[in-house]
């Protein structure tokens, strides 16, 4: 059977229940300013569904506390006006991708700079990369850190083990600390790796 309804679940709130033909066990996702969802795997019934959120309910209490606490500081970051300014955004993104690109050996074809809400950075099949202006916002080592990241996407188009060894390599060891680091960035700015 497949469902798709928000149910009110109370001290939660909303919650949207949804089938989806890839879920293998049912997942509860939270993301800031957004619905609680549940993907509900198809041989699953909605109420079986609706007693395993129940069951969770202290988990997602918690999680929503953490949630409200990032919705706050990013509603309080955009008052305060924390986008950079473009001209130096980019002259400092360019300057530090040529340096990284000139000290590990890689080359790229063209750069751009950009608002985005959905990644920090992209390298494209013939080696265009994209930089998320909100770069400079972050501190120098994760900065440097996405910026490698689409560097070794110039040479390695994938994120298999060979890739994610040459990334670690250049980063000394701290890509998965760096990576941890990115997604709570990424949470406070809306932006997602």
């Amino acid at each position: 059977m497949n469902y798709k309804t928000t149910l009110l679940i109370p001290d939660i709130g909303p919650v949207f229940f949804e089938t989806s033909t890839r879920a293998k066990r049912l997942i509860i996702s939270l993301k800031p300013f957004k619905t609680i969802r549940v993907a509900i795997p198809r041989k699953v019934v909605l109420q079986d569904a609706f007693d395993a959120v129940l069951t969770k309910k202290p988990w997602i209490l918690k999680q929503l506390v953490r949630l409200h606490a990032i919705e706050q500081e990013h509603l309080a970051a955009q008052e305060e006006n924390h986008v950079p300014d473009m001209k130096k955004a980019r002259t400092q993104l360019i300057r530090r991708l040529n340096e990284l690109a000139e000290l590990h050996d890689f080359s790229y074809d063209r750069v751009s700079i950009r608002s985005q809400k959905t990644r920090w950075g992209s390298c494209s099949a013939t080696n265009n990369i994209s930089l998320n202006i909100r770069l400079v916002l972050l501190p120098a080592e994760l900065m440097d850190y996405v910026i490698l990241h689409e560097l070794v996407h110039t040479q390695i188009k994938n994120h298999g083990p060979a890739f994610q060894d040459e990334l670690d390599r250049l980063v000394n060891g701290r890509s998965a600390a760096f990576k941890l680091e990115m997604h709570q960035h990424g949470a406070r700015l809306l932006i997602s790796l």
